[in-house]
């Protein structure tokens, strides 16, 4: 019954499966113990979610039909993050490329230097106040972008005030993840080499998923900047473990749920000042 449950709800609170089932807490603690220990359910703070896995990598643009709208609300409420005088890491994905359009409508914006291994960056004309430096090495046809040992040591050569990783899957025990080793090494690269705030941007649908290969956990992640189609359960579980959580709307109707991690806490500070 609470497999059943979780399939049809993809979360549920504990007290939710005690009314449901009619027994204790205790009990259903142990049935969500053994769900987890089948892989079949992940425990979370007060309840749990359906484990979803993604052994492959979707491409581009199967991807770009879900969820299309909550994306370009993402996207833009990501891009008004960004500031003047920032360098900043953007990876690849549809959500990221739907930051990348919001970012090219910002007029507002001088010197700003992009990064990013998204080849789509380069499809179009970019305001004189934003410089784009596309990654070098192997092309992926599957996700569009850049990939490989060269975009990785071009990587090991930079830094950032501020990125935005675009993720498969996002899992309270197994962090952020991605089906492609290729993207997850770029991804940690990014993560390791911002020295400002790391957000990830995915819609609702992500989280739960779980893929192959981690590009951070969520320790190492300042903040998640998803539609408001996630639910309650997942931001308290985010909150609790001190990411900001930004729910995009339409119409610009954004909302922070708690404030950004403090630079001196960033899991990934020391590795700047280290290579420094």
């Amino acid at each position: 019954m609470i497999q059943n449950y979780l399939e049809s709800h993809r979360v549920a609170r504990l007290a939710d499966l005690v009314d449901l089932l009619g027994t204790s807490e205790a009990t259903v603690r142990r049935d969500l113990e053994w769900l987890e220990a089948q892989g079949i359910a992940e425990r979370t703070r007060g309840g749990a979610i359906l484990t979803q896995r993604l052994p492959t990598e979707p491409i581009f643009s199967a991807s770009a039909l879900f969820h299309p709208e909550e994306k370009d609300w993402i996207g833009r409420a990501a891009a008004a993050r960004v500031q003047s005088d920032m360098t900043v890491f953007i990876n690849s994905g549809t959500t990221t490329d739907a930051l990348l359009r919001h970012l090219r409508a910002r007029v507002d914006l001088s010197n700003i230097i992009l990064v990013t291994n998204n080849l789509r960056a380069a499809a179009e004309l970019w305001e004189p106040g934003i410089e784009i430096l596309i990654l070098g090495g192997a092309y992926s046809g599957r996700a569009q972008s850049v990939v490989g040992r060269f975009a990785a040591d071009m990587l090991r050569q930079l830094g950032a005030d501020l990125a935005f990783i675009g993720v498969d899957g996002v899992s309270p025990k197994y962090g952020v993840t991605t089906p492609s080793t290729q993207e997850a090494e770029i991804g940690q690269l990014m993560v390791s080499r911002t020295r400002g705030q790391v957000y990830i941007v995915a819609d609702h649908s992500k989280w739960g998923v779980v893929s192959n290969y981690e590009i951070a956990r969520l320790e190492q992640i300042h903040g998640l900047v998803v539609d408001t189609g996630l639910q309650a359960g997942p931001r308290t579980e985010l909150e609790a473990r001190g990411l900001e959580v930004v729910l995009a709307g339409p119409d610009g109707e954004d909302t922070q749920s708690v404030g950004p991690i403090p630079r001196e806490e960033s899991a990934h500070a020391p590795v700047w000042q280290e290579d420094r």
